[in-house]
């Protein structure tokens, strides 16, 4: 999901008051995804990492270590440990997906090749364990060890319920904290692991990433049913031609019919799609309300996120995360 609009963007805000800190990091991406051997490597992590991402994962590491009143330089290294893991998932999502296009930009599978995404993909992963070794961290390591197994479990996990009408909201919702905010919670909680911080703050910048990375995703997934292919990157009703389960399409299944199951199961689950079945979607998605209660479900991890902020000092820096999880839901209105 893009994060282009409104004007004021919290994490361009987030990105100014850490300037010195992002430069490090990107200057240890450079660094590290470098190969004596295989220039592959960085022509192909290149292509993606300077791509334009907003670098959101590792600005959340960073802020929460700063947050904190962290003053050592080991935060650096996690943060680039969580843009490289980032990375590597999105080499080999678009492999999985078949994409062509990531940031307005032709994908790596599709200017090189499959086998060198999933490689360096690879090379990326094992990258970020070398650097999230480094701080010297046990529990650091566990975290993000942990997030890196979880995420690959999520994407596993939505292979079988993403064209399977049996899919509920509480299966959405692992998928969801698998693929997305898994990475945000660990981004944020390492932060504060890192700067020593007592179990409740630890705790809360973990509920933080969690309910911002939820929220991030359905917002993503409800943008593509009613958003501006200009302002999200994709086109209206992208993952209903790709046959993906998403949650107001989960919400309206749950209220359908015996007829508009019917319409589901051959759409979805069978991928028998013709001619005016999109605009029969949306009407479904219409009638039984799926789109507003999806907003309502973003809004409300929205809110989740910046309640759990209040734990941590008041600091500017705090002030601008609790605005970022507005801003994630703030294009649904």
């Amino acid at each position: 999901m893009g994060l282009d609009t409104p004007k004021d963007k919290p994490h361009d805000r987030l990105a100014a008051l850490l300037t010195d800190d992002m430069g490090q990091v990107n200057a240890l991406i450079r660094e590290r995804m470098a190969s004596k051997h295989a220039p592959r490597i960085p022509e192909v992590t290149a292509h993606l990492v300077e791509a334009g991402g907003k670098r959101l994962r590792p600005l959340l590491t960073l802020a929460a270590a700063r947050m904190c009143g962290y003053a050592g330089e080991d935060h650096t290294k996690l943060a680039a440990t969580v843009e490289f893991i980032h990375t590597a998932t999105l080499l080999h999502d678009d492999v999985v997906d078949e994409s062509s296009k990531r940031r307005g930009r032709p994908t790596a599978n599709l200017l090189w090749d499959n086998k060198s995404s999933v490689l360096v993909g690879d090379y990326l992963f094992a990258r970020a364990f070398q650097l999230m070794v480094e701080p010297g961290d046990l529990r650091v390591l566990d975290i993000l060890s942990n997030a890196a197994a979880t995420i690959a479990e999520g994407e596993v996990l939505q292979l079988t319920a993403a064209q399977d009408l049996r899919t509920n909201e509480e299966i959405y919702l692992q998928v969801v904290r698998g693929k997305t905010a898994a990475l945000f919670s660990a981004a944020t909680e390492v932060g504060g692991v890192i700067a020593g911080v007592e179990e409740a703050q630890i705790r809360a910048l973990f509920d933080y990433g969690d309910a911002l990375g939820i929220a991030f995703q359905i917002a993503d997934d409800l943008l593509d049913y009613q958003g501006e292919s200009t302002a999200t990157g994709k086109n209206v009703g992208d993952d209903f031609r790709e046959r993906k389960l998403t949650l107001p399409v989960i919400k309206a299944v749950a209220a359908a019919d015996a007829e508009e199951r019917a319409f589901w199961a051959r759409t979805i689950e069978k991928g028998d799609q013709r001619d005016g079945d999109l605009d029969h979607a949306l009407a479904l998605l219409d009638r039984h309300g799926a789109l507003d209660a999806t907003r309502a479900d973003a809004r409300g991890w929205a809110d989740k996120a910046k309640s759990s902020l209040e734990a941590l000092p008041r600091t500017e820096l705090r002030d601008v995360l609790i605005d970022l999880a507005d801003f994630v839901v703030a294009r649904l209105y």
